[in-house]
Formats: C-alpha cells, structure tokens, sequence
C-alpha cells in the first residue's frame, strides 16, 4: 500500500508536537531547589557594612569554614556600629527560602542589648549596591532570629520592619517588631527557618515545619523605624527624601540578605525554590507550582 507523502507529513507533524507537550505531572511537580549558597565560598553574595564601602569585608566578618557560612567578630576589638548584610545577587518576587541556622559563642563587646543572641535574614531587601555608605539596615522585611537561654526567652522567626510596614487581618500594623507563635530554641541549636514571599500579597514564616507567622501587604513606611530613628539618622543621608517620597509603595520584590548584629551565627544551608517561572504546559521548563507567571523563560 502506497502512503502519499502528505500523509506522512501530517503523521511526522504529530509526532514532533506529542514529543513538545512539556513535562510529564511527576516532573513539572518536582520542586527544583536552587542553592544560593555553594558551601565554598561566597561567590554570588555582595557584603555591605555600616560605615564601609560595598564589599568592604570589615575584620573579615563574613567567611566560609567547613562549608558553613559563619559571621564572625574574632577580627573585632569592639562593636561600635557595624551593622552588616550579606547579599545574595539577585533579587526574587514569589519565592519559598529555607535558611538552617544557629548561634554560637558570645556576643561582641558593645553590641547593643537588643541584638544578644539576635540576627535575621531580610526578604524583599533593596540591593546592598543601593545602601548608603553609613546606613545601619537596608529598607527590608526581616525574618528576626532569637535564641532563648536561662535568663531570656523569646520566640524565633519573628517580623522586624526597617522602613517597612505590613497589615494582618486586614488592617496595617504599627509596631516595628511582631512575635511569631514559636517555641523557644536554645542557642547552639541548629534551627530551618523558611519564608514563603508572594510578592506583595502575603509571607508567611515557619520555624521547624510550624508555620509561626503572617502578614500582608508589604509597603515603604513613613519613617525608618520610629520617631527618633527616622530615615535620617538611620544613615540615609541625601537618600532619606527619596525614602520618604516612596511611602506606600508596595514591595512587590526584592533581595535577601543574611544579617550581622553583633552576636556570631552560623548559615549552612540557604536555598530557594522560585514560584515564579514558566506555566505554559507545552514548555519543557513548566512547573505546576508555579504561581506568578514569566512565561518570557519558557524554552520549547
């Protein structure tokens, strides 16, 4: 029997677009986790201190050591205002991170009392190139971490917002720091803390698989953290009018940033998952956890 070579154009054209259809549900449902942090060293990750120049790495504060991520201040003689960030390279809009952190040693001389047994990582940050050079903490949604001892007990995975303001329930909330729900954590003690960030709708924190917090509706405050610690003597300098003319703004994206406050910490682990990606189902890069289109990173 002869086959007419239309016939066999359309059967190839078939062929071709069934092998097209995309991913198969177990793989666009496989969660590709992208480390931010390589266990080696910190390519990827810009430092900002305050009072230093971008990628000034003050008394080597920030460094890698058995494929741990450590803030150290054995290089210091005593802390006077150093507030410092690690920043990771790219910013993110819709995002799960998962941090594993813990404290270790003692807090540096001259620390102030807030930040004993204190740290945090920042979601939604402006970028570390954007500091100015004397500013203490970059405008930002910071995931606070607490350690409890003998004397102080306090909850983890808190919400601290330097320049920043947030709703819950529907209505916006003025304190500059909100407790999380968590159970106290000793220091020494290795703890996953994860956000969920979508855009500027809501976050959630979770502590140990526990989800401890939510907020919504991020947006630039009216002021850096209070009355007295306005945008101007937060360090923002010629930048504060800018700041102030950004109120309301909704914080639709932004970067992370791992903090240094005085007390040591220890990061081994700081990776993400993006929600934020292709969703076209014929594309061989669609994940079905997707939430946020981009389909302009589909690939075919």
């Amino acid at each position: 029997m002869k086959i007419c070579m239309p016939v066999i154009a359309i059967v190839c054209f078939l062929f071709f677009n069934a092998c097209k259809s995309g991913p198969d549900a177990a793989t666009a449902a496989k969660e590709d986790w992208q480390p931010l942090f390589n266990k080696k060293d910190l390519s990827g990750w810009d430092i900002k201190i305050a009072g230093y120049d971008m990628n000034d790495n003050f008394a080597n504060t920030f460094y890698v050591k058995d494929s741990v991520l450590k803030v150290d201040y054995s290089g210091y003689e005593k802390f006077i205002k150093e507030f410092g960030h690690i920043y990771y390279k790219e910013p993110f809009s819709y995002y799960k991170l998962k941090v594993e952190y813990r404290f270790y040693g003692k807090q540096l001389q001259g620390g102030p009392d807030y930040a004993y047994l204190n740290s945090g990582v920042m979601v939604h940050s402006q970028s570390a190139a954007s500091l100015s050079k004397q500013q203490t903490f970059p405008v930002s949604l910071e995931m606070q971490f607490l350690a409890s001892d003998s004397l102080y007990k306090r909850p983890t995975g808190n919400l601290c917002t330097p320049g920043t303001e947030v709703s819950m329930h529907g209505k916006p909330v003025d304190a500059h720091c909100i407790d999380s729900r968590s159970k106290n954590i000793g220091p020494d003690e290795w703890v996953t803390a994860e956000a969920v960030v979508m855009g500027d709708s809501i976050v959630h924190h979770i502590i140990n698989g526990d989800t401890v917090l939510t907020y919504e509706k991020p947006v630039v405050s009216g002021f850096f953290v209070n009355s007295e610690m306005n945008w101007t003597t937060g360090g923002f300098a010629a930048d504060s009018t800018d700041w102030m003319n950004k109120k309301g703004l909704p914080l639709t994206s932004g970067y992370i940033a791992l903090q240094a406050e005085s007390h040591p910490i220890e990061f081994r682990k700081v990776e993400l998952l993006n929600l934020q990606g292709c969703m076209d189902k014929k594309a061989i890069n669609y994940k079905s956890y997707y939430i946020k289109a981009d389909n302009a990173k589909c690939k075919y």
